[in-house]
């Protein structure tokens, strides 16, 4: 598969969750009798466009498995409501401080700060009532998806790889320590999204940990070219505000060894995700340019 291809692919995906998003916020009951202040900051956080990459992957691969691609929807748009939570406290002036997200004012400056933490407030939560509303599953796999979701996304996860970023600002930090906050902030809600696919598929045990190791290394690699990013992009392409991370203190490795090195552990993760859906052959090939266009992306 060619990258052009890969990126259209992802551009249409990105479009379906997007409208599935709207649908979710203007007519599932799950949100009936939200004050419409709330309501409007919450959509104006998650329909902000993006690449919905979380989704996507968990989408293709219930589809690797040949799972039920309603269902797989369903708990695709909770894995970008969590995301999109995370963007908007992130930016909070507490946290990162930043005015710019996707190109447009974050939730915070387009409403205000208690809005915006309620909103993301709001956001996380809806997402555990959408992956409890999957009729199409069982309530055995649901209960699973949710026990994984609140780990990935809470305290030993997400959540405590933000808090450990925050810790890090302006203090020297190793090697470990940064690839541990990573595969906690950004790797463990990437690696969710891969093995909640194989979970939503009904996968055997061995697959579902294959494509969990599979989103691991995707979701180091994430981050990884995200603080290259932050080193070396252009804010108008890459649609939020650069140099952060160094304006902070905040040591990341594309600080710490460079450019080359940096490219070069980018390679090792593209071929240690490559590695872990070889066994499925040519019908692992979107997930194999995923990787690919993870590590090499521009914005």
């Amino acid at each position: 598969m060619k990258t052009g291809e890969f990126e259209a692919l992802l551009k249409t995906g990105a479009s379906a969750v997007g409208d599935f998003l709207d649908d979710t916020l203007s007519s599932n009951q799950l949100v009936s009798g939200t004050p419409h202040h709330l309501l409007n900051a919450m959509r104006h956080g998650v329909l902000n466009g993006g690449k919905r990459l979380r989704p996507f992957l968990l989408c293709e691969v219930v589809k690797l498995f040949d799972g039920n691609q309603k269902a797989a929807m369903q708990v695709a748009l909770a894995v970008e409501c969590i995301h999109s939570y995370s963007l908007v406290h992130d930016d909070l002036p507490a946290m990162d401080d930043d005015d710019l997200r996707r190109g447009k004012p974050t939730v915070h400056k387009a409403f205000d700060e208690a809005t915006a933490i309620l909103a993301g407030d709001a956001l996380l939560t809806l997402a555990f009532g959408l992956v409890a509303s999957v009729e199409a599953i069982s309530a055995e796999t649901r209960i699973k998806l949710i026990t994984l979701l609140s780990k990935k996304a809470g305290a030993p996860g997400m959540v405590g790889g933000q808090i450990l970023d925050m810790q890090a600002n302006g203090k020297p930090r190793s090697e470990i320590e940064i690839t541990r906050m990573q595969a906690m902030k950004t790797g463990a809600l990437i690696s969710y999204a891969c093995e909640a696919g194989a979970l939503v598929a009904g996968a055997s045990e061995e697959d579902r940990t294959r494509m969990r190791r599979y989103g691991e290394n995707v979701g180091i690699a994430f981050q990884l070219a995200d603080d290259l990013l932050d080193e070396t992009g252009d804010a108008a392409i890459v649609g939020k505000t650069i140099g952060k991370d160094r304006e902070q203190g905040k040591q990341t490795l594309a600080q710490i060894y460079g450019k080359r090195a940096l490219e070069d552990r980018l390679a090792a993760l593209v071929k240690g995700a490559e590695e872990m859906v070889e066994p499925f052959g040519e019908r692992a090939s979107v997930l194999v340019e995923a990787a690919r266009f993870v590590s090499y992306r521009k914005h």
